[in-house]
Order: structure tokens, then sequence, then C-alpha cells
């Protein structure tokens, strides 16, 4: 059994294609830009089985096509590999593609179990340095290249992503590193640059709890569209 905070049935922003979207309960993490406050609790959400889940994901294959399938996000779903590893499992018995959103928090045995059966990683690179890491998120920069060099190693296919927030980590220096952590890894055939949003405010708000990045504008769309085009081009086009 694991918890669940919620489902999107048809989703269109987490993976491929159109995607069954599981977000998992519990994060060890507390970053400042966080859009899913409400998913920090291990304690909190619904109880499901993989069957159930899956079973659940089987009746919307129909809008799957060749691209689509489940993806497992969170919160931090590493948190929950044993769990995310079942239904995966599942998933793969049945020819249903799979997509695992995380942040590389955590590298285990059981992480690595359940990446034998991701046909592909969404990372989210949240900075490219320590620094940013400790002030705004609370872990070590290197283990998210830690978690990278697992993925390389284990020929996962992986999209780099990582929320731009203006002030912090919209510079030359930042996406220079970018460009250097894809070109270094084999393992990355996609990068997606977000523009950082506050939409998540009203959470905040009714969890009585401070935004942390409320004071931040929110980012320029077509500026970074741009941006994730010519790093792209740097990228790929070689």
């Amino acid at each position: 059994m694991g918890k669940v905070h919620s489902i999107q049935s048809l989703g269109t922003v987490d993976g491929p294609g159109v995607r069954f979207v599981v977000f998992l309960n519990g994060c060890p993490l507390r970053c400042k830009c966080c859009h899913n406050p409400d998913t920090w609790d291990f304690n909190a959400g619904s109880e499901y089985s993989a069957d159930e889940i899956v079973g659940k994901a089987e009746r919307y294959r129909e809008y799957f096509g060749k691209t689509g399938g489940i993806t497992l996000s969170g919160g931090e779903p590493l948190c929950q590999s044993d769990f995310a590893t079942e239904i995966f499992m599942l998933c793969k018995k049945r020819g249903i593609n799979t997509c695992l959103d995380t942040s590389g928090a955590v590298l285990n045995e059981g992480v690595k179990s359940l990446l034998k059966f991701c046909d592909r990683v969404l990372l989210d690179i949240k900075y490219t340095n320590e620094k940013h890491y400790k002030e705004n998120v609370g872990m070590k920069y290197e283990s998210v290249l830690k978690f990278l060099g697992t993925l390389e190693k284990m020929n996962v296919n992986t999209t780099v992503r990582q929320v731009i927030i203006p002030g912090i980590n919209d510079t030359e220096e930042n996406f220079s590193e970018l460009e250097k952590i894809v070109k270094m890894h084999r393992c990355i055939d996609g990068i997606e640059l977000l523009p950082f949003k506050k939409i998540c405010q009203v959470k905040y708000d009714s969890m009585g709890i401070k935004f942390p990045f409320s004071n931040i504008c929110e980012g320029d769309i077509e500026k970074i569209k741009l941006i994730e085009s010519e790093l792209k081009a740097k990228c790929f086009n070689n």
C-alpha cells in the first residue's frame, strides 16, 4: 500500500504525451519555490494498492497513444520506492509507459530497483551550485549529481527540468552549468525550463504558512522559452 495525495487523469505537462499522473505523499525537502506544500506530510493522503492505481490508469489507455502513459510525481516518489516499483512493474507487464518525476533526493537500493522499470525520468535540477541548494532546498547539490550519475550508468532516458526564478537562477552562469551537465550525460535527451509562478500562494495561505518566494516576480514565459530553445540547440544539435 502507498499514500497518494491526488490523481490527475489526463495530464499533458508531466512527461511525453497524455499521462495518468499520480502525486504521492511525502517529501523530505522544503523547496522555497514548492508548488505542492500540501504533499509534504508522509502520513497524509489516501491509501491505495499498486493494483488499484494501475487499474485506474488502464481506464485512460485510449488517450495515451504511442507516447503517453503513467507518471509518478509528488511529493517525492522516491520516498515510496517499493510502492512505486510495484506500480511500474505492473505497468511494464501491461505495456504502459512509465515516467518518474523526481528531485533525485534519495538514492538507495530500493530506488535503483525502481529505476529499472522507468521508461523516462524527469529530473528537477533546481539549481547548479551548492549555495543555492543549501539555502533554497535543504539538500546537497552533489546528491542530485550522484543520482544523475546513476541514471547515466543505468542508461535511463532523462529529461532535465528547472524552474527559472528571477534574481536567483536566471543567470548565464546557471545556464552554462546546465549545458555542461547535459553534455556530460548521454542519458539526457530533453531539457525543460519552466517559468516561476505563484499560483500556489493560495495553498500556503490555506495551510497558514508563509510562501518563501512570495516577494519574487513571476518569470517571463517568452524569454524563458527562448533560452530553452537556445540551450537545446547547443546541447543536441551537434
